[in-house]
């Protein structure tokens, strides 16, 4: 399911960790929210991604559902599932996301610094906004873990 979450923007990372999602997408939220919005490690890139309530529920449901044997898929599994944090998210007037410290320091989030936020059709991507323009470039970015090889049912999930 896609929701149209499309375009980049460039936050600020607030003195308590938060950052103020763009009016553009409140009412695409709205639908999608349920309340929440979860926010987790990516795993190739260090960057975290941002899912509306509804998405979530189906990204986490396939993951869970994946068992976790393979050696290929376990990794994933801890990153995407075991490193989510629920946030209590209301579509308002101003939409504040708390962004946990574990989490800001996975993506090199700075308090009080410069933050990408990027519409990926359905969910959110966040990155320090030196490796996403680096990335816009090309340019490769420490902390990337690029993973070969993926098996058949990681693919077919759209995290």
């Amino acid at each position: 399911m896609t929701l149209g979450i499309y375009g980049s923007s460039t936050l600020t990372l607030d003195t308590k960790g938060r950052i103020v999602i763009p009016a553009r997408y409140r009412e695409l939220l709205r639908t999608s929210c349920e309340g929440e919005m979860i926010i987790t490690k990516d795993p190739q890139y260090p960057a975290l991604i941002v899912y509306p309530g509804k998405i979530w529920k189906e990204i986490a449901q396939k993951f869970e559902a994946l068992g976790g044997l393979n050696q290929k898929v376990r990794p994933i599994q801890w990153k995407i599932l075991g490193n989510a944090s629920v946030n209590e998210f209301e579509v308002g007037e101003r939409m504040t996301l708390l962004i946990p410290q574990i989490l800001r320091d996975f993506a090199n989030l700075a308090l009080k610094e410069h933050v990408a936020l990027v519409g990926m059709g359905s969910k959110f991507e966040l990155w320090n906004l030196d490796n996403w323009e680096k990335k816009q470039s090309g340019l490769q970015i420490s902390g990337e873990d690029l993973i070969d090889d993926l098996p058949a049912s990681l693919e077919e999930i759209p995290f």
